[in-house]
């Protein structure tokens, strides 16, 4: 506003011109603005900032009031649970106050501004008892945290119908290195066992994992299945997001890769797949990493001026990666149900018919079979080999009479064997008879005594 007046080649006619035009611009007096001159030649910028308000002492509050306040901290520090109402009945006792004099909105206001107020308290009680703090497993596959993403919208859907996209991504506590990501077309919690079972497959077990609350992770599948590989599976507290900040601090990057790929016109998850594990693989894992940085430096150990790449940290380790077998990893990640079998020998499993064995009819058994493949499915009972199960084969067109497993499908016969049966069995008994007439014709012939 009095820009225009500290030109030092202003002559004053000028000067008291422009001042006219800029009081009256602003609705303010000409005596206001040779006030706020006077003071920026004087102090600059600090002339012009408004003075600090002297803060006098209410007269209502008792002579000792700061050494009351200084007590009413000491006691909010030894039980930070403690009321205001509690804090003014010690301070009554102990003599430091007489009763009455000390109001609660009072004293609690003045413990507010000492940064001693409820809510203050319960952020310092949290933070001190959170385990929450800056750290880094020190080899790599101690820990892994996992977490999803919202994505691009792309046209997958029914129709090209526009879809939101997710990415579900396992990250190596240590060595921020990316064990498993992919985009998927839904949330669900299979996308989360998917990233979990590659990875595992990829670069062997993690000691322990470490996931929010969110219902993908906390599926019953996903924890038995960890639980028979060996992994600790551990989550979040609910609304603890920063305990989870190297996962959250590598999703903050991915918006990078989203600015981008938008410029491709992206059409299929293949393809924005193929371009994620580009950037994944090219840019992200040889990419300097500031977080192995502060953990070597809060060691005291010196870092490379070029930093450290998540790649470069993950082949270093020497700590061995173990791996399990193939099918041991498949068996554990695969669905457990419990079903009934009919008295046909059939089981019914995601709206489709089962042929299971005869002999199973009526009894309750556990199938087991992978979620991305219902097809198929393995039948397990008590005393008897597993059984693979596949569904039965409906004709496009037939009549509406029930169906019946393999074992019990009646076969069209070339011939009636029992009528086969009888034919034969006449025919002996007519050969029987024609000897029995010939034998007594003969014998009357002959004269003989029959």
């Amino acid at each position: 506003m009095i820009s225009p007046l500290l030109a030092e080649d202003m002559d004053p006619a000028k000067r008291s011109q422009v001042r006219t035009q800029i009081a009256q611009t602003h609705d303010i007096s000409e005596r206001t603005l040779y006030r706020l001159e006077a003071a920026w030649r004087k102090d600059g910028f600090a002339g012009l900032r408004p003075a600090d308000r002297v803060v006098c002492r209410s007269p209502k509050l008792p002579e000792n009031f700061d050494e009351i306040l200084a007590q009413a901290i000491q006691l909010k520090k030894e039980v930070p649970g403690r009321s205001v109402a509690q804090i003014i009945l010690i301070l009554e006792m102990e003599g430091f106050a007489a009763p009455g004099i000390l109001k609660r909105s009072t004293l609690q206001r003045h413990l507010y501004k000492a940064g001693f107020g409820v809510k203050q308290m319960k952020r310092y009680t949290e933070a001190r008892n959170a385990t929450s703090r800056r750290f880094c497993k020190p080899h790599r596959m101690m820990l892994a945290q996992a977490d999803i993403k919202y994505g691009l919208k792309l046209p997958v859907g029914k129709g090209g119908k526009k879809v939101q996209t997710y990415l579900s991504a396992l990250i190596d506590d240590h060595s921020r290195f990316i064990l498993e990501s992919a985009w998927y077309d839904n949330q669900e919690a299979l996308i989360v066992e998917d990233t979990f079972h590659k990875a595992i497959l990829k670069h062997g077990v993690m000691e322990a994992a470490y996931a929010d609350n969110g219902k993908q992770y906390v599926s019953r599948h996903l924890t038995c299945a960890l639980e028979r590989l060996g992994v600790r599976y551990m989550h979040a507290k609910p609304y603890h997001a920063w305990s989870k900040g190297l996962i959250e601090r590598f999703n903050s990057s991915v918006d990078s890769f989203l600015d981008e790929v938008k410029l491709k016109n992206i059409k299929s998850l293949e393809e924005l797949n193929g371009y994620w594990q580009v950037w994944v693989e090219e840019y992200y894992h040889n990419k300097p990493h500031d977080g192995i940085r502060e953990y070597y430096e809060s060691l005291g150990v010196c870092v490379p001026e070029g930093g450290i790449t998540p790649a470069q940290e993950w082949n270093r380790d020497s700590r061995a990666l173990k791996f399990i077998d193939c099918s041991v990893v498949g068996e554990a990640f695969l669905h457990h149900e419990t079903r009934e079998v009919d008295k046909s020998g059939c089981l019914s499993f995601e709206g489709r018919n089962y042929d299971v064995n005869i002999s199973l009819a009526g009894q309750t058994v556990e199938i087991a079979y992978d979620p991305c493949l219902p097809e198929t499915i393995t039948v397990k009972a008590e005393g008897i080999a597993p059984i693979t199960a596949k569904p039965l084969a409906i004709p496009e067109f037939c009549d509406k009479s029930p169906i019946r497993p393999s074992c019990m499908q009646e076969e069209k016969p070339e011939t009636s064997r029992f009528l086969d049966g009888l034919k034969k069995q006449a025919e002996k008994n007519r050969a029987y008879r024609m000897s029995a007439i010939s034998f007594a014709g003969y014998g009357k012939e002959e004269g003989a005594d029959v």
